[in-house]
């Protein structure tokens, strides 16, 4: 557990560190790293991107955390595990192309492929309401199963890292919609060029985070790797 926390507060100082150097070294007058907008002006996308990176920095250390929670609840011995859904299984798969569909568009939108691109990012947003809907039936066959006890701590745990994985992916739908209604009609190409790198690495994160996850629901017989991962042993 100390492994983990002492990693949690390097990562978070490092973040703090990174927003903070490149808040206080900025120099409005400057252009380097700076894109023209429709009209001509000069728009920096750097303080945007830094900021996301900081956000994941902080979501990364929250879920560090809450994984080392988990493992240390594991080393009880009265510890019941949550049956495998399978459900999950496929609602990875399901995520997976979400993430896929995204890149498409972003490699459509460099290469000026509109049409692509909308194609790319609609489906990535349609792919991601699916896999939330997905989470949702796999958490009713839980209750449904003769398992559920509300006071086992592994479907606590099980429907606090489904539930704040899939209210992250909610906030990152609310940026793609801003992002979907760019795309039709004038837009600014740059601007929009952005906004779906910003909304592909946002997705690419969650992406790694549920893999993470997803093995640790589905640990199994691993238990003495994991605790030692989390540095409980």
């Amino acid at each position: 557990m100390s492994l983990v926390l002492v990693g949690s507060a390097l990562l978070m100082a490092v973040a703090v560190w990174w927003l903070l150097r490149h808040t206080i070294n900025v120099q409005p007058w400057a252009t380097q790293g700076l894109i023209p907008d429709a009209h001509g002006s000069m728009t920096s996308r750097a303080p945007i991107r830094i900021g996301l990176w900081v956000f994941l920095a902080v979501v990364a250390v929250l879920f560090m955390l809450l994984i080392a929670a988990y493992g240390g609840r594991m080393a009880y011995e009265i510890w019941r595990p949550v049956p495998q859904i399978k459900l999950l299984w496929a609602n990875t798969v399901v995520l997976v192309l979400a993430s896929v569909a995204l890149q498409w568009a972003v490699i459509s939108v460099r290469r000026g492929r509109i049409d692509r691109m909308r194609i790319g990012l609609l489906a990535g947003g349609a792919l991601t309401v699916a896999f939330l809907l997905g989470q949702i039936f796999a958490w009713r066959q839980l209750a449904n199963t003769a398992y559920f006890e509300v006071t086992n701590p592994a479907v606590a745990f099980f429907y606090l890292i489904t539930g704040l994985h899939g209210l992250h992916l909610l906030g990152g739908l609310v940026a793609w919609g801003r992002t979907a209604g760019r795309v039709w009609g004038d837009f600014d190409a740059a601007k929009v060029r952005q906004s779906v790198e910003l909304c592909t690495i946002y997705w690419h994160f969650l992406l790694a985070v549920w893999l993470v996850l997803f093995g640790l629901l589905f640990s199994g017989d691993n238990l003495d790797l994991l605790l030692t991962i989390c540095g409980i042993r």
